[in-house]
């Protein structure tokens, strides 16, 4: 499996109700309220990166009141858990 990172930006007022959406998605593994250009960082754990922009499309982007998504792959992981 293979952690894929995408920030949210969401219709003004709406962040909480998007985040409760995104929580639906198979893949989720959790989220956060964040600061600067974009209101929601998103955690996913894929097994098909191929599927990824089809899962992105489908899953994440048909959610209403998500107005922009910023996806970032990711390669390996440095460090444990805190």
């Amino acid at each position: 499996m293979r952690a894929v990172f995408v920030l949210v930006k969401t219709e003004p007022g709406h962040t909480t109700a998007v985040a409760n959406r995104i929580a639906e998605v198979e893949c989720f593994s959790e989220a956060y309220s964040i600061s600067g250009q974009y209101d929601l960082l998103v955690k996913l754990y894929v097994d098909d990166i191929d599927n990824l922009g089809r899962l992105i499309e489908t899953q994440v982007h048909s959610i209403p009141h998500l107005r922009e998504t910023f996806t970032i792959l990711t390669f390996e992981a440095f460090g444990g858990q805190r």
